[in-house]
């Protein structure tokens, strides 16, 4: 799924700031206030129909070696979101992506992205008797396109850092040996590069066994694609 720096057509480029920020809609996720600011996120209708979040914030930053002073979190998301979708993984697209500093709050930052569209939480999939209804051939290229998902961003290095499995997606379309099987990963937030891939491997799926619901089967299923697509084990596993 590739990552697009669009935005509304009939405005301008010095506009678009303004213009995603005084959208408002329902919040899906109330403002929190940590990290010295707020951060929450509204769904709001693009002007051809598109559905779109947006990660409204303001003064909400981490600090790093790179940024000592702070850095607005939707920042680093969007470059997660840029570098694993280069490596085929499949996240939501950017739509666009800004921040400013403002007199009062310092920092006002902004992070548009379209909906995943036909996407749902595996969980609520599971719920809703998506596994029994596509069969257990099916859920196994559920399991297997989300090893193959995870494997390609931490083959790129990248560690999601907060891989629980309400920010898995995934969507099934048809029926039998015809459906097509795909998986998304959502809140990047956290997002980093690590060192090494096998840094960022033990750390995703060592927190990913903690925070599923995965019985042993299929997590030794997931855990068997996933080593076969990173292409060696992870201790601990």
């Amino acid at each position: 799924m590739a990552v697009q720096y669009a935005t509304e057509t009939e405005v301008s480029s010095q506009d678009r700031f303004d213009y995603f920020w005084n959208q408002r809609g329902e919040w899906v996720e109330e403002p929190n206030v940590r990290r010295g600011g707020e951060s929450g996120v509204q769904r709001v209708m693009g002007s051809d129909g598109q559905l779109l979040y947006a990660k409204r914030q303001t003064g909400h930053i981490y600090r790093s070696w790179l940024h000592p002073f702070g850095r607005p979190t939707v920042l680093r998301e969007r470059d997660a979101l840029t570098g694993v979708s280069k490596l085929g993984v499949r996240v939501p697209e950017i739509v666009f992506c800004g921040a400013q500093r403002d007199p009062v709050h310092k920092w006002r930052a902004l992070l548009v992205t379209k909906s995943l569209d036909g996407f749902e939480e595996i969980e609520h999939w599971y719920a809703g008797g998506g596994r029994e209804r596509h069969g257990e051939a099916v859920h196994d290229r559920v399991l297997k396109d989300l090893a193959d998902n995870l494997a390609r961003m931490h083959k790129g290095r990248w560690q999601h850092s907060c891989i629980y499995i309400k920010h898995v997606f995934v969507r099934v379309t048809g029926d039998g040996d015809g459906a097509k099987v795909e998986v998304a990963l959502i809140d990047l937030e956290k997002c980093r590069q690590r060192m090494t891939a096998h840094q960022a491997a033990s750390h995703d799926m060592k927190q990913l066994r903690r925070h599923s619901s995965f019985n042993d089967t299929d997590w030794k299923k997931l855990v068997y694609f996933y080593e076969t697509a990173f292409g060696s084990a992870i201790k601990g596993l």
